[in-house]
């Protein structure tokens, strides 16, 4: 049975940095897609970041565009990180990782192609 496990969320202020970690079980991460997703109370599940298959592709990476340049996707072997700098209020909510089966060798921001997903961890901003 596959499971996916985020950590790492937590109160933080403006401005500050926090690193979302993503676990799996029963499947080996590296072989798929990774994405990571959020969503805030009101308002849609929004793409975040993701990371193709390290051992299909090598890292292809995306963001979505309200993220870029503060927020970075990696990987090792056993997780896939969210590293959240100069974060902003607007950047609250849960956040989920999520498992993309299909041609793992890309990733996307479309929540409808992935599968599996975490139960979300809570990043809170606020001063």
């Amino acid at each position: 049975q596959v499971q996916l496990v985020e950590s790492g969320g937590g109160l933080v202020q403006p401005g500050e940095s926090l690193r979302l970690s993503c676990a799996a079980s029963g499947i080996t991460l590296g072989y798929y897609a990774i994405g990571w997703f959020r969503q805030a109370p009101g308002k849609e599940r929004e793409g975040v970041a993701c990371i193709s298959s390290r051992i299909a592709s090598g890292n292809r990476i995306s963001y979505g565009d309200s993220v870029k340049g503060r927020f970075t996707v990696s990987r090792d072997n056993a997780l896939v990180y969210l590293q959240m700098n100069n974060v902003k209020p607007e950047d609250a909510g849960v956040y989920y990782c999520a498992r993309k089966v299909v041609e793992p060798q890309f990733c996307t921001l479309d929540s409808s192609m992935y599968d599996a997903w975490g139960q979300g961890t809570t990043v809170t901003v606020s001063s």
